[in-house]
């Protein structure tokens, strides 16, 4: 199975203030790595550190993809955020789990999910109960 897909979809939803989904399509390769990357930095630049990474649709992810992640990561929580992965096919499960990118990067079932988890890590605004 050649990967000969060169394009990269991504489409931004801010469900809160500091918070970003980004619905990923396609593969992420050595050529759209870095269509990827520059979205999401964009993204955090614009004033949403925490991000979601909607991965329902993705159907390869390779080494440039991995390392691209760590770098998205690193730039999120250089901004007081976070990276999470949603929705990730059971095919990029295993590739994400033996990379040991599950160790440093959240992997959540779905997107709902991996918004309640940072709700639940006060990330959207709350520094806990006011007194």
């Amino acid at each position: 199975m050649s990967h000969v897909n060169d394009t990269l979809g991504t489409t931004v939803r801010h469900p809160g203030d500091r918070t970003a989904v980004v619905v990923v399509a396609g593969d992420v390769d050595l050529h759209t790595a870095p269509v990827l990357r520059a979205q999401a930095l964009t993204v955090v630049e614009q004033g949403s550190p925490h991000v979601v990474l909607d991965l329902a649709q993705v159907d390869y992810v390779d080494s440039t993809g991995l390392s691209t992640l760590i770098v998205l990561l690193q730039a999120a929580q250089e901004a007081g955020g976070s990276l999470r992965v949603a929705s990730v096919p059971d095919r990029l499960v295993r590739m994400v789990t033996l990379t040991g990118i599950s160790q440093m990067l959240p992997v959540h079932a779905t997107v709902a999910d991996a918004l309640a988890a940072l709700g639940a890590d006060g990330a959207e605004g709350s520094d806990g109960p006011s007194a």
